[in-house]
């Protein structure tokens, strides 16, 4: 019997060549299909939707979209007398629907022409619908005002949608909350990055006046993953800042401030009803455990920090509170018949500041070294300053022109003011107990603000990743948090492809190598970041290992900009039992940036999307379209060196 003759060792390299490029042939030829598309007020819905022919409408250009393109809006007013529905979605992080402001313009997606089809229900101005999309730089306002007794509808909301980002959103004026997410059917994993919500409330509406219109409500998630917010602001809302009522998968709010909710706004002196809490984080079913830290809550009507009735306690480190109702209010079970929670089930608040020590309904609960506890009563002279960065009243023009209200950094944090931070000498320095936190000093200090703490340092010997630029050092917020934006990140090297710095401390763990990003899958020729520690009161317990490595490298964020687009959570990365982490150094030796004025800053992650995104409005990023170069000269430089293999033989 003729035997048969294995195929050689070189035969089978060059056939492994041969699919390999193949492979990249195939890759390069699917980015290839990633389309820009364009939509200005003075288009057409009939032009072609390019630079030099674009659409009119941001519905047209939904419809025109397919998974991974980007949409960018133009400059000028948009109208709509219809609900705007947003519903492609990606496929994954690296596979986003973008819809973008241009970059350097903010377009305004102005609803006062919409015309509800359903006045006794919540019928959103846009829905979005869509998974693994990414709104950014987008300013969404002035929902009408409908008839007495009409139900209140959010300017914004999800439904259905999963592992989406909203960035740099700007929403405000409504008749309702400005954004909702609303994951009925399960989905989460959202991100909420550096986002303002102001100004909104439904006057006579269904539910009684100024009811429903919070700055921002995740709601009614039963299973899926865990949704993050980070560097918003919610201010003048009627009902609530924060509202997470019956949401029953643990999330993370983190560097967020909110101010004077439950008062009258849209500049009219009619009564508001609305509940007027801060951060209002419970009202659980299955006794899930929110994480809210480095949080800033003052001139709330009701409570800066309130636990609304919640049936599992919820974790609160180093938040400050400062003219609120009551600052801290941990009421759990019926107003009528508290109860006390016991065990892994009660409250956990360890280093927050409430400047008249006004708490409430604390039975039970687990409360070490806050200013209650170590019997300080804290005064002006521990803040740099205690002058509320606001002017009493409302209207664009009045905000725009207060500290804490105004224009966000250059990087999209928070305005850098000294409202609360800790003084030289301050009796809340290092006063805290170690809660995983990173810290300057001998213990953490008490409050939102680590006094000595700069925002982060550039890092020392830093290489950018192929195809990137240098980062030229990071946005300073004096009085962040080290580690999550006030650690130096020492020698943070990022090779090709490689994403984080070595340096940086998890939130909630020991110092990973590399960083601690939000959990996901290194890409090809990255660097896993490493490990990390059990957090400690965090939900799981477990910190996010494994930050997520851009495959092929990524440009690096100029100035220290935040890593974004997808980042930190979405994309699959937490789990349902683990809390986030949030330390991590930026790409390319970039300081995580400085915090939000100083808060720590946890947005330095790991771009999801495989890009890194300035959050500026600009985009310092590869464009959709743009990516198939990198392919298209790997696979030209594997076809060259078959030929070159073959001429040698």
């Amino acid at each position: 019997m003729k035997s048969i003759e294995r195929p050689s060792k070189s035969h089978q390299h060059y056939s492994l060549f041969v699919w390999l490029v193949a492979g990249m042939a195939m890759f390069a030829a699917k980015d290839a299909l990633a389309t820009e598309y364009y939509v200005s007020p003075t288009g057409s819905d009939t032009n072609a939707g390019t630079q030099a022919a674009p659409f009119a409408s941001l519905q047209k250009a939904n419809n025109s979209a397919t998974a991974g393109d980007t949409i960018w809006m133009r400059a000028g007013t948009y109208y709509s007398t219809t609900q705007i529905v947003l519903s492609k979605s990606g496929t994954s992080d690296t596979n986003r629907t973008k819809i973008w402001a241009y970059p350097g313009e903010v377009p305004l997606l102005d609803c006062s022409k919409y015309q509800t089809t359903s006045p006794g229900t919540n019928t959103p101005a846009i829905l979005v619908t869509g998974s693994y999309m990414h709104l950014k730089g987008l300013e969404i306002a002035n929902s009408k005002v409908g008839a007495s007794g009409d139900h209140s509808y959010s300017t914004v909301q999800t439904k259905g949608a999963s592992y989406d980002t909203f960035e740099l959103l700007n929403l405000h004026h409504g008749f309702g909350a400005g954004l909702f997410i609303d994951d009925t059917k399960g989905g989460g994993g959202h991100l909420i990055l550096n986002c303002d919500s102001h100004d909104n409330y439904d006057i006579n509406g269904s539910q009684g006046d100024g009811q429903n219109a919070d700055g921002f409500g995740h709601h009614y998630q039963t299973t899926g993953a865990n949704s993050t917010f980070r560097g918003c602001r919610s201010w003048w809302n009627s009902d609530d800042g924060y509202d997470f009522i019956y949401q029953d998968v643990p999330l993370v709010v983190e560097n967020c401030w909110a101010m004077g909710s439950g008062h009258p706004v849209f500049g009219t002196a009619s009564p508001v009803d609305g509940n007027g809490n801060g951060f209002k984080m419970g009202g659980n079913v299955t006794n899930t455990r929110h994480m809210i830290r480095n949080c800033v809550a003052w001139k709330n009507k009701d409570s800066g920090f309130y636990s609304n009735h919640s049936t599992g306690g919820h974790t609160w480190y180093n938040n400050t509170a400062f003219q609120n109702g009551t600052d801290f209010n941990m009421l759990s079970g019926p107003s009528a018949a508290p109860i006390q929670l016991t065990g892994t089930l009660a409250h956990i608040l360890r280093n927050n500041i409430s400047y008249t020590n006004k708490t409430a309904n604390m039975g039970g609960a687990d409360t070490a070294s806050n200013t209650w506890d170590l019997k300080i009563t804290p005064k002006a002279t521990d803040f740099l300053s205690i002058a509320d960065p606001t002017v009493s009243g409302t209207g664009q023009a009045i905000e725009a022109s207060s500290p804490a209200l105004g224009p966000r950094q250059a990087d999209g944090s928070l305005p850098d003011v000294d409202f609360l931070k800790l003084a030289a000498g301050s009796q809340m320095i290092d006063k805290g107990t170690d809660v995983g936190l990173p810290h300057v000093g001998a213990a953490p200090d008490l409050g939102a603000y680590e006094y000595g703490a700069t925002g982060g340092t550039p890092a020392t010997g830093g290489t950018p990743a192929t195809g990137g630029a240098t980062a030229t050092g990071g946005a300073t917020g004096t009085g962040g948090k080290s580690g999550t934006g006030g650690a130096t990140a020492s020698a943070g090297a990022t090779g090709s492809g490689s994403k984080g710095g070595a340096g940086g401390t998890p939130i909630g763990g020991g110092t990973g190598t590399g960083g601690a990003p939000i959990a996901g899958a290194p890409g090809n020729g990255g660097t896993t970041a490493a490990g990390g520690t059990t957090g400690d009161g965090e939900t799981g317990g477990v910190v996010a290992s494994a930050g997520t490595v851009e495959t092929g490298g990524s440009p690096v964020v100029t100035g220290g900009n935040v890593a974004i687009g997808g980042a930190t959570d979405t994309g699959g990365a937490s789990s349902s039992s683990a809390e986030p982490g949030t330390g991590g150094v930026v790409a390319g030796g970039t300081p995580a940036p400085g915090g939000t004025s100083g808060i720590v800053a946890s947005a330095g992650a790991t771009s999801d999307t495989g890009t890194a995104q300035a959050t500026n409005g600009g985009c310092s990023c590869r464009i959709a379209g743009t990516r198939t170069g990198n392919h298209g000269a790997l696979a030209l430089l594997g076809l060259l060196m078959v030929v070159l293999w073959r001429r040698k033989r």
